[in-house]
């Protein structure tokens, strides 16, 4: 097995969004904003390769919307999924299974692309597997209000259409060993219904992909819980959870939306879970 981190474009948030009902004196120690009050985010996905499986978790917000919507993410930087997958040699021809955390349009957006005329999408991995699960999958394309700007529907239904979509098996628990894929997933219902944390196993350290039940390292503290969580009062309980598994098992935590770190460990302290270390993948693997 092998991993390669997949940088597909830096935007912005509203701070004041991204930390809910925590005060800005507060969480702009860790993220400071800047005039408009918008903090830096990261779209940070995961390319594992795996036998003759090449499987990529979560995809970015894309790049088939208009300048209007974008115009809301102020993004910055030079970053793209296509070029990340090119600095290691691969293509979106060459991955063989996307699986997405969840549906939001800055997790998946990348999965599907216009068409050559522009008349329709089709799938950006025409070679891919898409997998989700049935529980979040029904919730995605029956939304509720509070999430309906975030599933946009033609970064979700090209994949049922073209046939290439697929579901994990329910879980039992909040935690599956996954038969379909090649890790465990953790199922967390705070932020979403059944969003999934790849769970991986890679040079004798086990990797959680934390996608937004951890978006930032400024989101430690169990009450910085984001405004876009449709369960805040669960999200909760199972950061707290998840977190101090994440200090008994030393576990590694992979960073979709931090722009400013990549990789994390944390530690018990007498103020709760906080961060350890921050690691570049490089410094860890290479």
């Amino acid at each position: 097995m092998k991993l390669y981190p997949i940088e597909t474009g830096n935007f912005k948030l509203d701070g004041g969004a991204m930390f809910g009902v925590v005060p800005k004196s507060l969480w702009s120690r860790t993220n400071p904003a800047d005039a408009n009050n918008m903090i830096e985010m990261a779209a940070r996905c995961l390319l594992i390769e795996h036998g003759d499986r090449l499987t990529l978790i979560d995809t970015g917000m894309g790049n088939k919307q208009s300048d209007k919507f974008y115009s809301y993410y102020y993004r910055w930087g030079d970053f793209s999924l296509e070029n990340s997958l090119k600095k290691y040699g691969f293509h979106t021809d060459d991955v063989t299974d996307v699986f997405m955390t969840h549906l939001h349009f800055d997790h998946c957006g990348g999965s599907v692309q216009w068409n050559k005329d522009r008349t329709g999408y089709e799938p950006a991995f025409k070679n891919a597997t898409f997998w989700s699960n049935a529980r979040h999958w029904d919730w995605a394309v029956n939304p509720n209000r509070r999430e309906r700007a975030s599933f946009l529907k033609e970064n979700i239904i090209p994949m049922q259409e073209s046939g290439q979509l697929k579901f994990v098996s329910d879980p039992s628990g909040d935690f599956s060993e996954a038969e379909e894929m090649d890790f465990g997933i953790f199922f967390a219902d705070g932020h979403t219904e059944k969003q999934m944390l790849p769970q991986i196993s890679y040079k004798g350290k086990t990797i959680v992909f934390v996608a937004d039940l951890l978006p930032t390292a400024g989101h430690l503290p169990i009450p910085y819980v984001m405004g876009y969580d449709t369960r805040p009062l669960l999200t909760l309980p199972e950061k707290e959870k998840f977190l101090n598994a994440a200090a008994d098992n030393n576990y590694y935590l992979f960073l979709e939306h931090d722009a400013h770190n990549e990789i994390i460990t944390v530690k018990h302290t007498d103020k709760g879970v906080r961060l350890d270390e921050s690691f570049t993948f490089d410094e860890l693997f290479n």
